[in-house]
């Protein structure tokens, strides 16, 4: 890239996430002899950035602005400086050069970039890979810091597990709920404490592995965590390799992913080079399914990338025009959008269920919102068709409906009142049946077994439930009953009555796992089955705090596949013969909605 550029093109680095290329470029420029200046731009930045590239231009240094994302009038001011300096080549220096980092940003100039060398420094994709990066960049003083026969299985053992973390983002919520910029800087600092602690001990003395782990897994890498749930993840990783079983000679992460200790760098890029290019995903923990999530999330968004960038105008050739469409597809929805409720006469059918019973005010509130998402989907359906006759102005938001209607996306309108879904199709067919659940509810009787995902609260079904349990025992205490739950052998169809106590919940679905119905416990998935329907789950409340049975595996419960603070509702407990850790390592997760 150096060789191709001249002094007035700049080199513009497209940040992605977990690598930094300004370490690159700072030995680019040692290796050939230049001086490399940096700036990190942000709020009065640019003065010293206005200095910097004076000089540069005066002395012929290297110039370094990195995070332009935040000076983007800056980017402006240089695009036409550097513009006038082509009149005038004979003022700039000939070994000058301006490096730019910046994450992708809407407003960044156009201009710039097409005057500009672009490029994106990645991170290195599998465990060869990212172990032959960190080797590679490590210095022989480095791996004879210490003697002590720790220290070379305990450096191997971090790059490893940096390789792997680094490496389960791109499975998605499979990986990481929220994926982690880990770079280079935790892996060092990692080592570092390993290099102090190994200093520290006395000959002869033990390894404390509650403080390495501690320091790697809340510290070091934990310090950039901030999900419970991602937090537990690490802490597994650590408690799994970090033990004393690393020293023995066959310790594997994986089959065929020993421990590696040489005394010299070559060495290990040797071992390293034999290595599989390809990587199994239990290698990182999960299920060989992982892999096909992985296959899917990358096709996804290439297809969603190509539909972004397709023309948004009418075509003139044959066939059906996209308002023609629309207009069809509009009709057609208008036809099946469900009445309104009539507030009188839900009013009189709660009563009858007892006007301050907290599941009724649950409902009540449910069908508040349900009654919301009903007229604005009704209005806007209503107002389309009407834009599209020419009847009335086609505003901003209709356009938008129209775009993603055409596009079998849900409107931003409707979106932002409701809830996401990954196509129009799902999500109407969703709204129909969230309407027929308040409405069997609300005007025939009380459900046996509820769905879970109609729900806009459901956080708010589990307290009223347990508000429920504790009204109906004399003595209980709301803050001392804890939620509990059993796995049924029933189907939704089989559950003819409700529960003595607490409620039955249908249609949810295991990822990451499958589920043995004869034993009633977790198994591995069936593959290429990425979801397994789970049977009815009896939830209902008992009075203690105590922690819960440590055989049991602790599963997060997720309102949708996005796995975040918002879509999260509340844990359940699954029997399994295995280790929990397991279960942890695979992302195991209950799921209510798979679309």
């Amino acid at each position: 890239m150096v060789l191709e550029s001249r002094p007035l093109v700049p080199l513009i680095g497209f940040l992605a996430m977990g690598s930094d290329p300004t370490p690159s470029i700072e030995m680019t420029a040692k290796r050939l002899e230049c001086i490399c200046q940096s700036v990190s731009m942000g709020q009065g930045q640019e003065v010293h950035a206005r200095k910097l590239i004076d000089r540069g231009l005066r002395e012929g240094i290297w110039v370094l602005l990195q995070n332009c994302h935040l000076g983007l009038e800056y980017m402006v001011e240089i695009m036409e400086q550097f513009a006038e300096l082509e009149k005038e080549p004979e003022k700039v220096h000939e070994t000058f050069r301006l490096w730019i980092t910046t994450e992708v940003h809407p407003k960044f100039p156009i201009t710039l970039l097409q005057m500009s060398i672009k490029y994106t420094c990645e991170p290195p994709s599998g465990v060869k890979a990212g172990l032959m990066r960190t080797y590679d960049s490590m210095s022989q003083d480095f791996l004879d810091y210490s003697d002590s026969p720790f220290y070379l299985p305990l450096i191997y053992t971090i790059s490893f597990l940096h390789t792997v973390v680094q490496e389960r983002r791109k499975f998605g919520p499979l990986g990481w709920n929220i994926p982690y910029e880990f770079n280079s800087a935790d892996w060092l600092a990692s080592c570092m404490f390993v290099q102090n602690h190994l200093d520290a001990l006395e000959v002869g003395q033990n390894i404390s592995w509650t403080t390495v782990r501690y320091m790697v897994s809340a510290v070091q890498y934990g310090g950039r965590v901030t999900d419970d749930y991602d937090n537990r993840l690490l802490g597994t990783f650590c408690r799994v390799w970090l033990t004393d079983q690393l020293f023995t000679e066959n310790f594997q992460f994986y089959k065929g992913y020993g421990i590696m200790a040489f005394k010299n760098i070559p060495e290990y890029l040797e071992e390293i080079e034999k290595m599989k290019t390809v990587d199994p995903p239990q290698t990182y923990g999960l299920h060989t399914n992982a892999d096909i999530t992985y296959q899917r999330n990358v096709t996804q968004e290439l297809l969603d990338t190509i539909l972004s960038i397709q023309p948004k105008e009418s075509s003139s050739g044959g066939g059906e025009t996209r308002e023609a469409s629309v207009y069809r597809q509009a009709k057609e929805m208008l036809e099946k959008v469900p009445p309104n409720f009539d507030p009188n006469e839900v009013k009189e059918r709660l009563r009858f269920y007892g006007i301050l019973n907290s599941m009724v005010i649950f409902l009540r509130q449910e069908i508040d919102r349900m009654q919301k998402v009903i007229m604005l989907v009704r209005s806007t359906l209503k107002d389309l068709l009407l834009a599209i006759d020419g009847t009335i102005i086609m505003n901003e938001a209709l356009r938008d409906s129209l775009d993603n209607i055409y596009d079998a996306k849900v409107p931003q309108i409707w979106l932002r009142r409701s809830w996401s879904s990954s196509t129009l199709g799902f999500w109407f067919t969703e709204f129909l049946e969230r309407n027929m659940q308040f409405s069997t509810w609300c005007f025939q009787a009380r459900p046996f077994s509820f769905w879970m995902t109609g729900f806009f609260n459901p956080q708010g079904f589990l307290t009223a439930m347990r508000q429920e349990v504790t009204r109906a025992h004399k003595g209980w205490a709301l803050d001392m009953v804890a939620l509990h739950n059993d796995v049924t052998k029933y189907t939704y169809e089989e559950i003819k009555a409700p529960p003595p106590e607490g409620v039955y919940v249908h249609g949810v679905f295991l990822d990451g796992a499958g589920w043995d119905r004869r034993n009633s416990r977790l198994c591995e998935s069936t593959l290429k089955v990425l979801y397994a329907a789970l049977p009815v789950i009896h939830v209902y409340a008992i009075n203690s705090t105590a922690p819960k049975d440590p055989k049991l595996y602790q599963c997060p419960v997720y309102k949708k596949p996005c796995r975040t603070d918002l879509t999260f509702i509340t844990p359940l407990w699954l029997p399994t013969i295995k280790n929990p850790d397991h279960w942890i390592l695979r992302g195991v997760a209950i799921l209510c909605d798979i679309k």
